[in-house]
């Protein structure tokens, strides 16, 4: 390795830090660094060639810069690559000795070389390398990558068929709140982050919300506007938070008790709806907001009636209430055994024309393919949410029995 260049970077630092101004002085140290990782890289790539790692015991370079200079293996195999590529294209060497360019810079032409192709890379070399004079390491990247389009076209649409290969979405709850990861395809994405960009565009001059901030809430916003508005497949049901909660918990919550009383002290934690437990102050927050719907667990305390969500015979159809109980009794699924499907419509258990009741215990919510089954005499439902329903084919063999708990609505 010609170790001048370095040497001159070095000459040119020293003298500006003695004479430059501050951000002369930055722009010196900046380059010098960049030179430094230049002048390492190649130095790596001849120790690397020469094998004099083994001297000091060593046997391979990774375990070498990890034991001698305390460098980070992926750091320094980073250099390697870039020092090896930087060969077959000596503009880009040349500007990355000198500390022109930066070693985030030359990584972004080893992806080049490795995906775009020696030749394209080695024919727009001058334009890639003004790009990187000029600019930040990732407007390079996107400029490469942009070539890479252009030369290689046909990734565009294997890129497309990965991702709905890898396409998912998932939120899973988490002690301290929800925690969301997934994949989505390239249609999918952009519908996501052209929702995202306008819910959590700044409010105005005077909004100082980080990005993170401004796209929660701008998310919060949105779930908010469908809760309240629901969505055509709910069958009339609007999407809820749903909240079982005991009578001295909720008393307590809402301070209609003291919350360090016996009662409440003994009071099982409030449990919401595909989440868990929260505790008295998330509870009474909700309640606050008037966004959820409060199912009344255990003896409710004789000043605070509950709503029994039983109709008897005065009416066939569910109430919008008792809708909401069974999804939430079920936690949005069929109920028949094995049958994972949402969008539930209302059965009742005894059937209405077999003197069946409207009670909330003898209501079951069943997905569509199944309530078919039900009424084409193929599947058979009987019992209740309290003893469990029991399922049966048109054979008479018994599915696995569930047992639900029965849920009524706060006052």
């Amino acid at each position: 390795m010609n170790p001048q260049p370095t040497i001159d970077a070095m000459r040119t630092a020293a003298q500006t830090l003695r004479v430059g101004d501050v951000r002369e002085q930055l722009h010196a140290l900046q380059e010098l660094r960049h030179a430094v990782d230049a002048a390492q890289a190649a130095l790596l790539v001849e120790l690397e060639a020469s094998k004099d790692f083994e001297l000091d015991g060593a046997s391979t370079l990774n375990t070498w810069v990890r034991n001698q200079l305390r460098m980070d293996s992926g750091q320094a195999s980073s250099l390697v690559r870039g020092a090896i590529v930087a060969r077959d294209l000596p503009l880009v060497a040349d500007a990355a000795f000198d500390g022109q360019i930066s070693a985030q810079h030359v990584r972004a032409f080893v992806y080049g070389l490795k995906h775009v192709g020696l030749e394209p890379m080695r024919q727009h070399e001058e334009v890639l390398l003004a790009v990187a004079l000029e600019h930040a390491p990732s407007d390079l990247f996107e400029t490469i990558k942009h070539l890479k389009d252009q030369v290689h076209p046909e990734d565009l649409d294997d890129a497309w068929e990965r991702g709905m290969d890898r396409e998912d979405f998932q939120v899973n709850a988490v002690p301290d709140g929800w925690h969301v990861t997934g994949f989505l395809n390239t249609v999918t994405g952009a519908k996501l982050k052209a929702v995202l960009d306008s819910v959590s565009a700044p409010r105005d001059k005077e909004d100082d919300r980080t990005g993170s901030q401004r796209r929660v809430q701008g998310l919060d916003d949105l779930l908010d506007s469908i809760l309240a508005n629901g969505l055509p497949s709910d069958k009339g049901v609007r999407p809820h938070l749903s909240v079982f909660v005991d009578a001295d918990t909720l008393a307590a919550a809402t301070d209609e008790v003291d919350r360090d009383s016996e009662h409440a002290a003994d009071a099982e934690p409030a449990t919401l709806a595909g989440f868990g437990s929260i505790g008295p102050n998330l509870l009474a927050y909700l309640a606050c907001l008037s966004q959820m719907t409060t199912f009344v667990t255990g003896k409710p305390d004789a000043n605070r009636q509950a709503q029994i969500l039983n109709a008897g015979r005065v009416k066939y159809e569910p109430t919008l209430i008792q809708r909401r109980a069974v999804l939430a009794r079920q936690k949005g699924v069929c109920a028949t055994p094995g049958c994972n499907h949402t969008h539930l419509e209302i059965h009742h258990s005894i059937w209405w024309s077999h003197g069946g009741t409207t009670d909330l215990d003898l209501l079951v919510g069943l997905c569509v393919r199944c309530h078919h089954l039900i009424h084409r005499g193929r599947l058979h439902v009987t019992g209740n949410a309290v003893d469990g329903f029991e399922f049966t084919n048109r054979a008479g063999r018994s599915l696995r029995p569930q047992r639900q708990t029965s849920y009524r609505r706060a006052a």
